[in-house]
């Protein structure tokens, strides 16, 4: 297709000439003629009259949201068209978690999706450093974890300037610094082993050598500064220098002196709201507590509060907790959902639907402005970044429709990413199992378990028993295979997916045949599955790896795969011992398999399919690794 622009295009020229090719779009003289022109208000407008075709932006990410529009509509055909939508958020986009799960996207991975983000009409995006960003005079802020440089953060930061999109500091100023505070560089400042010491003076030289490092390569004057989940706020050395005093004090205090400093620098700070609340719970809890009016009124009214919930499929709880933070704030609260793809390979697409339509129905209601998509690492980033895209698409229609429906998304996601929406809703299919609730709002992670779990040991064996896992992977696994061969750039993601399944259909069930097979004294079914089925399974094991280790490369700088690296080893160590194991009982020199005479309790004492959280849990019931602070 060819287009040529006329009008207002000065400003999103550079933006043009880097979308249209993903549209398939030459910029040409002769093509079909755009008259590009301003709005005063804030949306998105596209026609076509009598062959005239028009596009009305105020916002620069608002034209280039029109242009997928107007590329949609000319694709489908027809006659004259017009389309308005009026955008229900005034800011709203992703959180990219580049620290907890170690995996820190490329400079070019971050400028791919924010290449997407324009088309679907996303203005803001978020990268979650809690260490993951080059601090001057601090070689171990960031040390061996792939931190961004100054320099990259400003190409990131210019990049994002040219599709309209706010590119926004995310850091942590007192809690869920665990990686930067294990280093003995930080032991003066360290109150336990994750939250900085509140009250002493050099914690807040660090605090502001923090901030001035992220905002300064950073064309906004906005920065999230953190401070949720500091679990034991005030009692580590905290405690042993002030003696105790009520969470809620400290946290005020700590904040006031954090805004001491944005103040001083010009910035404009939000932060997330929990702490406020879990201050006040017995038992730390978040979303079930109000703040006394009282205590309200201490709380600082220029930070922006961040109301995060991604668990809840009701909406008008949503309202009720928007509500009480808004009380808390002295106005309407940023809201922070959540993509479901953290701790676990594949992404939660159910429950990512049920909780995102509850929440930002609930954010229109009561008249939330800005909105943020969290996409979490957690424990290892073993799902794909980009298996996240159909979220990204699904937030973004909340932004431009009141209530958005399965047709417009899947319609508006080939428009914006060349991917199909089926396709993608399969992901989620790797752990919605025989077994799991259609939805999987219980956040059941199957697949991720019976790839680590080791053989021998059979830790969810319990659990697994009679599901029938290996034919359904064979299944799904071609499942993915097909895809592959139809999501374009995204191919990767449903290639390394078809790995895994092609890994779960030999591996899934393969350490209850183990058990059942010795406990028959069976030997030559122990000798089949000595010669045939456990090598057989560690050569899918190191097929998987070599292309999970391709794509995390692709994609993510090389620091965390190690840890990966970690987690494959221990599941191919742990077949090649079962192998020497069962010959060992089989050539008589070993009168028992002590493994698998072990009785097999159900994990955790449950029943049934579960969800485990900590990859060192599905491997061992012993510690993998020692650390006390």
């Amino acid at each position: 297709m060819r287009l040529s622009f006329t009008g207002e295009t000065r400003d999103v020229e550079e933006g043009l000439a880097i979308l249209c090719p993903l549209l398939d779009v030459e910029v040409a003289e002769g093509g079909l003629s755009v008259e590009v022109a301003r709005t005063e208000g804030d949306r998105v407008e596209v026609s076509r009259r009598g062959g005239a075709l028009t596009i009305r932006y105020r916002e620069k990410v608002r034209f280039f949201r029109a242009l997928g529009l107007l590329v949609e509509r000319l694709r489908e055909g027809g006659g004259d068209f017009e389309v308005i939508e009026d955008p229900w958020f005034d800011t709203i986009g992703p959180m990219v978690d580049v620290s907890q799960g170690n995996a820190v996207p490329t400079v070019e991975t971050v400028k791919r999706l924010l290449r997407r983000m324009a088309l679907m009409g996303l203005d803001m995006l978020m990268l979650y450093a809690e260490d993951s960003y080059e601090v001057p005079g601090q070689p171990y802020f960031g040390y061996m974890r792939g931190r961004y440089s100054a320099d990259e953060m400003r190409e990131i930061d210019k990049y994002a300037s040219v599709l309209g999109t706010e590119l926004i500091p995310c850091i942590q100023t007192l809690s869920h610094l665990r990686e930067v505070l294990k280093w003995d560089a930080f032991a003066d400042v360290r109150d336990d082993d994750a939250t900085l010491l509140v009250g002493h003076e050099p914690t807040y030289e660090l605090v502001e050598q923090l901030i001035r490092a992220a905002s300064s390569p950073v064309s906004t004057r906005r920065i999230h500064i953190g401070m949720d989940e500091a679990w034991h706020l005030g009692l580590g050395r905290y405690l042993e220098r002030n003696g105790y005093r009520p969470k809620f004090e400290i946290m005020t205090e700590h904040l006031g002196r954090v805004l001491e400093i944005t103040r001083r620098l010009g910035l404009k700070p939000m932060m997330w709201g929990d702490m406020f609340f879990r201050a006040l719970s017995p038992t730390g809890g978040y979303h079930d507590v109000e703040v006394p009016e009282g205590l309200a009124a201490s709380v600082p009214k220029d930070v922006h509060l961040v109301y995060w919930d991604y668990y809840h499929t009701n909406e008008q709880h949503y309202v009720e907790r928007i509500r009480a933070h808004e009380r808390l704030g002295g106005a309407k609260p940023v809201f922070a959902g959540g993509i479901w793809n953290w701790r676990a390979w594949a992404l939660n697409y159910g429950l990512t639907f049920a909780t995102t339509n509850a929440a930002l129905s609930a954010c229109k209601r009561e008249g939330v402005r800005e909105v943020i998509a969290t996409l979490w690492g957690d424990d290892g980033t073993e799902c794909d970044l980009e298996a996240a895209m159909l979220g990204l698409q699904l937030f973004a229609e909340h932004c431009y429709d009141p209530c958005p429906d399965e047709v417009r998304v899947a319609r508006r996601f080939r428009t914006c990413t060349g991917a199909d929406y089926d396709d993608y809703v399969a992901i989620a299919r790797l752990d919605e199992t025989p077994g799991v609730p259609e939805g999987n709002y219980r956040y059941l992670n199957p697949s991720r378990y019976l790839l680590w779990q080791n053989v021998l040991m059979g830790l969810f064996d319990r659990n697994i028993r009679g599901i029938g896992f290996d034919e359904y992977y064979r299944e799904h696994g071609a499942r993915m295979g097909q895809a592959a061969g139809r999501n374009g750039e995204y191919a990767p993601v449903f290639e390394l997916y078809e790995r895994l399944c092609t890994v779960l259909a030999i591996k899934s069930e393969l350490g209850l045949r183990l058990t059942d097979a010795y406990r028959r004294r069976d030997r030559e079914a122990l000798r089949g599955l000595a010669e045939r089925d456990l090598p057989e399974a560690a050569r899918r094991v190191r097929e998987l790896r070599d292309v999970h280790r391709r794509r995390w490369h692709a994609i993510y700088k090389p620091f965390g795969w190690e840890v990966l690296d970690g987690r494959y080893g221990l599941v191919l160590g742990g077949l090649d011992t079962a192998i020497w194991r069962v010959r060992e009982y089989l050539e008589g020199r070993v009168e028992r398999l002590e493994e698998l005479e072990a009785e097999r309790l159900p994990f955790q004492g449950q029943e049934g399919l579960v969800n485990c959280y900590y990859a060192g849990r599905m491997q061992s019931a012993s510690r993998l690794v020692w650390y006390n602070g």
